[in-house]
């Protein structure tokens, strides 16, 4: 990132200072002023479509937020954005009459919960996204720097499947991210999640855990477990690559009615399989997050002239010479 002097900046020879990169060096310290106050950074991610992301996400999100926490929910499946959904939630930013303190106020689901979706950016939901890479990008680094996420003890992102542009851009853009892979127990999920879990080690991405979803069926009437998708194949992958295990739950179809219903099951705290087993990896979430190492510094520090003196307002700065 290009630095300068205020002197620089403020003479009449910088006219560089308005251009582009001006506008990029404020971006970035408004979104390293908005991560400095989020202590736990979680993307939700895998390789595999399918295999419940949005409701690991959603569902996650809410229990923290249950127990106390200050929770914020950042839907980054921007082709397929389902959050607000599964969390029923109708607003959209048409309807904000004014900005807190400068910044966009997100949608609320209750006061511990904060969630920002790209459903909330349109007025038709139905509306297809037709972007490519940098469109992408820059929505994601939007939904950090002009949101008003405030003070956050969790920040929980919701990715599309696979390694491409969205969790490139949080991995890059969030230094202190920590991965939660989500994976179902065959083999076919099991060979595209160890792909996530490769992209992690090629990023510096640490991994939080690997989390089995659909890891078999509890019958209602009998209540014996049927292994619909196998079983134990996200543990045993979670060994292989040696990073935690955060517990696997059964096939629940109250998940999916409460996805489709806005009231996320898991985290409603019945007494199903589902729901108890869901609870400990909530727990073993939160022991992972405690234990990571401290944050890592969030990267150079852009010119402070830059992202307020009246003569950088419109754009970029120049190296000093």
């Amino acid at each position: 990132m290009s630095k300068c002097s205020s002197s620089s900046c403020g003479d009449g020879k910088a006219s560089a200072c308005g251009g582009a990169d001006a506008v990029i060096a404020r971006q970035d310290l408004a979104i390293e002023s908005s991560l400095g106050r989020i202590r736990h950074k979680i993307l939700v991610m895998s390789g595999k479509g399918g295999v419940g992301k949005s409701t690991v996400s959603t569902n996650l999100a809410l229990s923290l937020a249950n127990r106390g926490y200050r929770v914020g929910l950042m839907d980054v499946d921007l082709h397929g954005p389902d959050i607000s959904r599964m969390l029923g939630l109708t607003q959209c930013i048409s309807e904000v009459t004014e900005k807190e303190d400068g910044l966009v106020p997100p949608m609320r689901y209750n006061d511990n919960l904060k969630v920002i979706s790209l459903e909330y950016m349109m007025e038709n939901r139905d509306d297809t996204v037709i972007w490519r890479g940098p469109m992408k990008n820059q929505a994601i680094r939007q939904f950090i720097a002009d949101i008003n996420w405030g003070d956050l003890d969790y920040l929980i992102i919701d990715s599309p499947p696979g390694t491409g542009d969205e969790p490139m851009t949080v991995a890059s853009t969030i230094k202190d991210a920590m991965a939660l892979v989500v994976t179902t127990p065959q083999e076919i999920s099991l060979a595209d999640v160890r792909k996530s879990l490769n992209f992690c080690k090629h990023v510096n991405l640490q991994v939080l855990g690997v989390f089995e979803n659909m890891s078999g069926f509890v019958c209602p009437h009998c209540h014996e477990t049927v292994d619909l998708f196998k079983s134990g194949g996200g543990e045993r992958m979670a060994a292989d690559f040696a990073v935690a295990f955060l517990g696997a739950i059964p096939v629940d179809p109250m998940v999916v009615s409460g996805g489709d219903d806005g009231a996320p099951y898991l985290a409603a705290g019945g007494d199903s399989p589902a729901v108890a087993a869901f609870a400990a990896v909530v727990d073993n979430v939160e022991k992972q997050a405690a234990s990571a190492p401290a944050s890592p510094p969030m990267g150079e520090e852009a010119c402070s002239a830059c992202a307020s003196s009246a003569s950088c307002s419109g754009g970029s700065c120049p190296s000093s010479s």
